[in-house]
């Protein structure tokens, strides 16, 4: 069986929602975000603020392609996994890549007070994920299937989630 890829911007759920699709699937589940903080013995925001985006993506590409070696997993990536073209060709392999989305005040509802987004460490966050969507907008399309989550439950989301999986794994 392939593995259940889910990309998408941060805070759309992949992580709640991979690990629920996890358990009805009774496959693995690895988030690639938590991978990359194993690697490097640190959150991802104090890689961001000592290392910087470079060398955070360099880890990232690390992280992906040991996810993307396991089978029968959901792996749940972090929001720009997808601004490297090799890291979709790696997770393609052996999974179907399903990408979640939402809309940017549901984002940012998710997001709520956390300080763990780096990226929208502003005033105004919700102009950054409006900007930061818009910029990712064509990475996202490369997904073999996307759902739009803003008026999904997590249980929902999951059944979404498996529906999907279930046309595409034999494509």
């Amino acid at each position: 069986m392939k593995n259940i890829v889910l990309t998408g911007f941060m805070a759309t759920g992949k992580t709640t929602i991979g690990k629920n699709v996890s358990k009805i699937m009774s496959f693995g589940f690895i988030d690639t975000d938590e991978l990359i903080e194993k690697i490097c013995g640190m959150s991802i925001s104090k890689i961001f603020e000592i290392h910087g985006e470079r060398y955070f993506r360099g880890i990232e590409r690390i992280a992906v392609r040991r996810a993307a070696r396991l089978k029968n997993f959901v792996i749940s990536t972090g929001g720009g996994v997808v601004l490297n073209p090799s890291n979709i060709v790696q997770l393609r392999k052996n999974g179907v890549v399903i990408c979640l989305k939402a809309r940017p005040e549901i984002i940012l509802r998710n997001i709520g007070k956390s300080k763990k987004r780096p990226l929208l460490l502003q005033s105004d966050p919700i102009i950054k994920i409006r900007q930061l969507l818009d910029e990712r907008q064509h990475y996202y399309k490369f997904a073999d299937f996307t759902i739009d989550v803003s008026d999904m439950n997590v249980s929902e989301a999951s059944v979404a989630v498996i529906e999907a999986y279930s046309k595409l794994k034999e494509v």
